[in-house]
């Protein structure tokens, strides 16, 4: 008879296995059978929760979309004023739980099977709105209405540049620096 709570603790081991084995192998290379051995499962049971590999990405990456919504409201409940809930998005965007190099490489992952399935597609465009709603929901408060819209779809895509673009640099990611480039932006659109 199985155990009670088993099934949340294997569904946690796979997706983190899943951001292993993306990182070392990727995405194309990993297989069902290696994300379960690294979690230390069977890979039926693999099959049976998720169905397939692209429905284990997708878990993972609901995952981890959870993981920086929770980063990102944790951050915007300490913030003062909108200028301060831009810093707050920011950071939580480049926080050390979330610019590390295995999560770098599980997003690139996600990026390219958003192009073939449909549902890895639903949940990029589903983090895509919420992250520019999100801004320009503050830059409102600071610039008028077009301009806020453009500032805001602007650093989401400064943000998600520094992500894909972290793919392809060498050294550990540094937050502070990407931070640092985001807040630049966010200035030149407050003071221009």
């Amino acid at each position: 008879m199985p155990r009670i709570g088993m099934e949340v603790h294997r569904r946690k081991a796979l997706i983190d296995a899943t951001v292993e084995t993306i990182h070392v192998r990727g995405f194309g290379d990993a297989t069902m059978s290696e994300i379960a051995r690294r979690a230390g499962v069977s890979g039926g049971l693999a099959h049976h929760y998720f169905g397939s590999k692209a429905g284990l990405l997708n878990a993972t990456m609901r995952s981890l979309l959870l993981d920086l919504s929770k980063e990102t409201q944790a951050r915007m409940a300490k913030a003062d004023g909108p200028r301060e809930r831009l810093s707050a998005m920011i950071g939580a965007s480049f926080s050390p739980t979330q610019f590390q190099p295995a999560l770098i490489s599980a997003w690139l992952a996600f990026y390219l099977q958003a192009r073939t399935d449909t549902e890895t597609r639903r949940l990029l465009r589903i983090y895509h709105r919420r992250l520019v709603s999100n801004l320009a929901h503050a830059f409102a408060a600071l610039l008028p209405g077009d301009r806020a819209r453009a500032a805001a779809e602007g650093t989401a895509a400064l943000i998600d540049g520094l992500w894909l673009q972290r793919v392809f640099a060498d050294g550990p990611p540094q937050p502070r620096s990407a931070i640092r480039r985001v807040e630049d932006y966010v200035e030149r659109q407050l003071t221009d």
